[in-house]
Formats: structure tokens, sequence, C-alpha cells
């Protein structure tokens, strides 16, 4: 790792990427190249990266994080990252745990996710959305407060505003094994 980012170092300053802001390295947001005020739109690398919005970027890191609204990819090169977050992200975030206070609209894979509100697939241990529209949860468990246009496969499935069977095949119920699902309106 510490040659990775010596080589992602001198390649940077060599190419003058620094002067645009397009490269990031970093051991934390307050120790780093850049401070933690500017916008990258390129490369993120460090122990623990965070910029804020906009940023369209790829965060390689053990710990990535991105405030306001982002578009990127949040993950470590050889390992899983550790921790990613967010508020709004369009993009994939790929670690142990990830989490997106608001919307997420994308790919989280990991242990845990987590997504305020969620369009596109959590693929994990446990994946939690507050609302759901339009997405695909896989897991062991998998919860979604509210949701329309949702589908879910795993062993502990819950879609909170679904009624029992009231409204099937469109919706199946609040809790079930292996499958449950929502779709319409």
């Amino acid at each position: 790792m510490k040659k990775f980012m010596i080589i992602a170092l001198g390649c940077a300053v060599a190419t003058g990427v620094f002067a645009t802001a397009g490269f990031q390295a970093s051991l934390t947001p307050d120790i780093a190249v850049h401070d933690r005020d500017t916008e990258i739109t390129g490369v993120s690398i460090g122990v623990w990266n965070e910029n804020p919005s906009p940023q369209f970027n790829w965060q390689l890191g053990f710990v990535n994080g991105a405030t306001g609204d982002s578009v990127g990819v949040q993950w470590f090169i050889f390992l899983p990252t550790i921790y990613n977050y967010a508020e709004n992200y369009t993009g994939a975030q790929l670690g142990f745990v990830n989490y997106a206070s608001g919307e997420f609209v994308g790919l989280q894979m990991g242990f845990v996710n987590w997504a305020g509100s969620l369009t596109g697939a959590q693929l994990g241990t446990v994946n939690i959305a507050k609302s759901v529209d339009g997405g695909f949860q896989w897991g062991l468990v998998n919860y979604a407060e509210t949701a329309n246009n949702l589908f879910q496969l795993g062993l502990v499935n819950i879609i909170a505003d679904n009624e029992w069977f009231k409204d099937f095949p469109s919706d199946l119920a609040k809790g079930m094994v292996i499958v449950n699902w929502t779709f319409g309106e």
C-alpha cells in the first residue's frame, strides 16, 4: 500500500494533476494534498477520503466519504473498503459497511448496506432502505420501510408498508422467507 501511494503521488506531481484537483491523496480529510473543501473530479487515494460535493471521482481507501451530491465509485483496490458513507450518491459503494443518509442511486455491495432512499440494488448480508423506488435487495436480511417496485431475495424479507396478501400478486406480504415484493403504482 505504501509503495502504491508513493507511486500515485509521484505520477500526480509529474503530470501536474494537483492544479486541477483531479487527484487527492490523504491520510485523513485534514491531512491531505488538498484541503477538505476542494472538489475532486478524478481519483482520491488514501486511508480516509472525504471531500464535498459535487464530486465525480473514484475513491480508493479504507474509509471513503462524500458530502452533498456526489457521483462515482467508493472502493479499495485489493480489499473491500471498511466503511463508505455519503449523503446523496449515484454510483457504487463496495465495502464492508455502506451508508447513504439521503438518496442513493446505484449499487451497494457489502456486509451491511443502508440507504435513506434507494433506487438500485443492495447485495449483502443485511440490506436496509427507508424507502425504495425501483430496486432489488439480496441478502440474509432485507428490510424496506416503504417501497414501490421492489423485489427481495433472502432468508428474511420485510416490506413494512405491504399489507398481508391484500394486493396479491402486486404485493406479497409484510414479511416473508425467501422472497417478497411490491410492484405497481
